[in-house]
């Protein structure tokens, strides 16, 4: 199950943050820190405000998935900044080595806004999700945690992708409460 397909259009104007993300994570191997861009030299549509992720795989195994929820800079400076972070600072990986540039293949997933999804039970929630389509946020107290679209792919039921977001925000799979709060989101996507 995947998100849906950007229009042509769309993917042209994001297909150049594939080569900025690949030279963020080369300029990241020879400087210790992510590439510098001027992001008035970019299309338009790279310069608006947007939150991005960067996700890496390297022999069809996840190398690094770093990201930003909130939209605070211009989307070109958050996918390199994010690109840089996923190759070098996701702690459940060591820094990626250049011998391993190559052969590394970038997603780069661009958010769309994030929607409220109020529900007072789980099985309301599980109800609205969108397999394939939604990205997910939870939030419970200090503990927040997301899932984006392409999750689905790994966990293609509402309940297994609910079960393995609680885990990953630090809760119990089977954790329901009245102050837990969710957020959907529908993500454009290049990849290499």
């Amino acid at each position: 199950m995947r998100s849906p397909e950007v229009s042509a259009e769309g993917k042209a104007a994001l297909e150049p943050l594939l080569a900025v993300a690949r030279a963020s994570i080369a300029w990241g191997l020879q400087s210790g820190a992510p590439l510098e861009v001027e992001a008035s030299r970019f299309d338009p549509v790279l310069q608006q405000a947007r939150a991005s992720f960067v996700t890496l795989h390297a022999d069809d195994e996840l190398r690094g998935c770093t990201g930003s929820l909130v939209a605070h800079r211009p989307l070109v400076v958050d996918v390199t900044r994010n690109a840089f972070a996923a190759a070098f600072l996701d702690p459940r990986f060591p820094p990626l080595r250049s011998h391993e540039l190559a052969s590394l293949h970038l997603h780069v997933s661009v958010l769309g806004p994030q929607e409220p999804v109020e529900v007072e039970t789980e099985s309301e929630l599980l109800a609205r999700l969108r397999p394939g389509v939604d990205g997910l946020v939870l939030e419970e107290g200090a503990c927040r945690a997301t899932f984006l679209p392409a999750v689905w792919a790994q966990l293609p039921t509402p309940e297994a992708f609910l079960q393995h977001l609680k885990r990953k925000a630090g809760l119990p799979p089977g954790h329901w409460s009245q102050t837990i709060r969710f957020w959907r989101y529908a993500v454009e996507a290049v990849e290499e």
